[in-house]
């Protein structure tokens, strides 16, 4: 059956009708037949609108309110019992006063519309690092989207039946004000409610609510980690794939070095894409760290995405996608900031309008999106499905650095590789709610999607990396590294391969590295950077390692740091004297 029996699931729906008051109730099954009735019907009442058929064969285009186009991480909570479980790097309410304030916010919600009742699977059917949830909506859209991003249907019905066990996620539009907007995780029910946006990253509840916020709690119970981390695996010319797994803040690149193509494909460098997104990885019975990506589908950025920086992406999204808060050209076209071809004279913008002359309007919005099936992705890798995972023998932290952090370093231990993946800082970007290009601590790219304390948070990666007996090496990138004149030294997107071979020859122990009070950096005498239109002494500048920056970036660390008081595990703040030691 594609519609679980397990009883648990009908009592809740049951109860949730109650408290919404739906006109009507509708269990979505994920077939073929239900997606073409849905989407007709969104298509009839504005909610999509329908793109050029010979262009972009079944794909759309939403639009969402102007108020309503990122995440709202002021108004995302987690609300668990205590307090200091939730940390300093959460907004905490108590879960009585949470289901009393935002209760009332639900009942009668769905008057006039559809309950839908979305059963999904994070994960390959059958593996032992999925898990279940139910999606309750009275949005189309998000069920349309849940299709691409997760696995209904048959394998979702099983693994509920199975087990019984499944996250709980409550879901409304309400009325889109900014005023009546929450987003609310209750971990120890592992429960979600979110209730006044319709952006994916409210709405979709598999997405970082489920996969992140929900899943790291339980990743920490279980002796694993759910972290927001791209899978991909580097074929090298002998044919040997070594997978990687690399954590990026939205919007800084995960995507396009995940599905890269990289221009040393003639000499036998080939990367397969797993996941562009979120990592469950768990240790394995051989002493490694294994990976799955719990997603079916891709929710991207989409300004900037182009034939050059990230091909892949733009013949995946060629069908079967839906593009929300993108540009509609007069042929019935998306079309973004970034695109290969000029704007089309009589584009709209993302919201409909006639896009005025004065070349200051955008057609698009910065957060402006794609959702696609990552079937359709032609650097797929053949694993990415498989219920096992595929092992991960590299793990890398970066972020977006105009100064200090060079091209790239490895860690000197597994402890020095939490330490940096923990200090790891990044300007903001137009992903989330908030002021851009302000710089950040950002753990892991964690902070956003950590679901507790993140004092507990690093010290469950000290004690994943004790369980291993032959842990990821980890390393730091930064594609974004500036001259004084403020241009990237670095030509990223495809050239990120010449690093990515670099970090092979270190994890088979082939690549020469120098030693500095960072870690090892590439011997620039020995890293490839033959055919590329680099400035002279570019190369120098990009590896160097300047103390007084670095001395300049811990008391901003140190700050951070002293935010989780006696949590912060003791380890790190001894590789925070060691630095500051190896730096004076």
């Amino acid at each position: 059956m594609s519609i679980p029996k397990h009883p648990a699931v009908s009592e809740w729906v049951s109860e949730v009708e109650r408290l919404t008051e739906p006109s009507s109730v509708h269990w979505c099954d994920g077939s073929d037949a239900e997606s073409e009735k849905l989407t007709s019907q969104m298509v009839d009442a504005g909610t999509l609108i329908k793109l050029n058929p010979k262009k972009y064969p079944s794909s759309y285009l939403h639009r969402s309110s102007p108020t309503d186009v990122s995440r709202t991480e002021h108004l995302t909570f987690v609300c668990c019992a205590n307090k200091e479980d939730a940390g300093p790097n959460n907004n905490w309410m108590s879960p009585a006063e949470a289901k009393e304030k935002v209760g009332r916010l639900f009942r009668g919600a769905m008057r006039g519309r559809t309950l839908y009742v979305i059963p999904y699977l994070m994960g390959p059917a059958g593996s032992p690092h999925s898990k279940a949830g139910v999606e309750i909506t009275d949005s189309p859209y998000v069920v349309a989207n849940m299709r691409i991003m997760t696995r209904m249907g048959r394998a979702a019905a099983e693994a509920i039946d199975a087990g019984g066990s499944f996250c709980r996620g409550l879901h409304s539009l309400g009325d889109l004000s900014p005023d009546r907007r929450y987003i609310l995780h209750f971990p120890e029910e592992e429960t979600i409610w979110s209730v006044g946006s319709g952006y994916g990253g409210n709405a979709l509840l598999g997405k970082k609510c489920f996969a992140l916020r929900i899943a790291s709690w339980l990743a920490r119970q279980e002796g694993w980690l759910a972290e927001h981390m791209l899978i991909l695996g580097l074929e090298d010319p002998s044919g040997e794939v070594t997978y990687m797994a690399a954590a990026f803040p939205s919007a800084c690149g995960k995507t396009n070095l995940a599905m890269l193509a990289p221009p040393l494909e003639s000499r036998g460098y080939k990367v397969w894409t797993v996941g562009d997104d979120i990592a469950w990885m768990r240790p394995g019975p051989d002493g490694r760290l294994w990976a799955v990506n719990p997603e079916s589908g891709f929710f991207g950025v989409a300004p900037g995405t182009n034939l050059k920086t990230n091909p892949n992406a733009m013949r995946t999204v060629q069908k079967n996608s839906i593009f929300t808060n993108v540009g509609l050209t007069p042929d019935g076209c998306p079309w973004w900031e970034g695109m290969d071809d000029p704007m089309p004279a009589g584009t709209l913008d993302w919201q409909g309008r006639t896009i005025s002359g004065n070349g200051d309007a955008q057609a698009a919005h910065p957060n402006a999106r794609y959702t696609a099936p990552i079937r359709q992705c032609p650097s797929l890798s053949p694993r990415w499905d498989d219920p096992q995972g595929v092992p991960i023998s590299a793990i890398l932290f970066g972020g977006r650095r105009a100064r200090v952090a060079p091209l790239v370093y490895q860690s000197r231990s597994w402890p020095h590789g939490v330490y940096v993946g923990a200090s790891m800082a990044s300007e903001t970007t137009a992903a989330a709610t908030g002021k851009v290009g302000v710089t950040r601590v950002d753990p892991m790219a964690m902070l956003p999607f950590c679901g507790y304390n993140m004092g507990d948070y690093f010290a469950h990666w000290l004690s994943v990396g004790a369980r291993l007996s032959n842990p990821p090496k980890i390393f730091h990138v930064n594609w974004f590294r500036r001259d004084s004149d403020g241009n990237f030294l670095w030509p990223g997107f495809g050239k990120n391969v010449r690093v990515l071979s670099w970090i092979l020859g270190r994890v088979k122990g082939k690549a020469k590295a120098c030693e500095t009070p960072i870690g090892w950096v590439p011997d620039p005498k020995d890293f490839n950077a033959d055919g590329l239109d680099l400035s002279p002494g570019a190369v120098d500048a990009l590896l160097a390692v300047r103390r007084n920056e670095w001395s300049a970036d811990l008391p901003i660390q140190e700050e951070f740091f002293k935010k989780f008081g006696d949590r912060f595990p003791a380890d790190l703040r001894d590789e925070h004297r060691a630095l500051a030691s190896r730096l004076a």
